[in-house]
């Protein structure tokens, strides 16, 4: 039986020392890229930009698409997950909001022992 499939679109988001954001949803331990589901009728910069805005208020100013990845999901026993991921670039200040509880700065080299979500090794993987 094929898995259900869950389609986002999510963010690299890198600081002025080349190390990359990754979120940690309420109620969950393990870290992601920020991004989320489209709504209805968006596209994917349309959606990532909602997304970041909603949940760390910092503005999409640019988006370069990095590629399409597939993982078993992180958070929904049973399902993959698909991503559109983008190289992007930020303004204004990133802070937690709506449903992130943490967020930190990884070296994507060596991310230590923080908990990443299978898709996040296959994008690390890719950069």
């Amino acid at each position: 039986m094929t898995q259900p499939t869950i389609d986002i679109v999510t963010a690299v988001i890198r600081d002025a020392d080349g190390r990359m954001l990754v979120v940690r949803k309420r109620g969950t331990a393990i870290f992601m890229k920020p991004g989320g589901k489209r709504e209805p009728g968006e596209d994917d910069l349309t959606a990532l930009a909602r997304e970041l805005d909603e949940e760390l208020g910092c503005r999409l100013v640019e988006a370069t698409l990095l590629g399409r990845f597939e993982a078993p999901a992180a958070n929904e026993p049973d399902h993959r997950v698909r991503a559109a991921t983008y190289l992007a670039r930020v303004e204004g200040e990133i802070a937690v909001r709506a449903e992130i509880e943490e967020m930190a700065w990884i070296d994507i080299t060596d991310p230590g022992e923080i908990r990443l979500a299978p898709l996040m090794r296959v994008v690390l993987a890719a950069l």
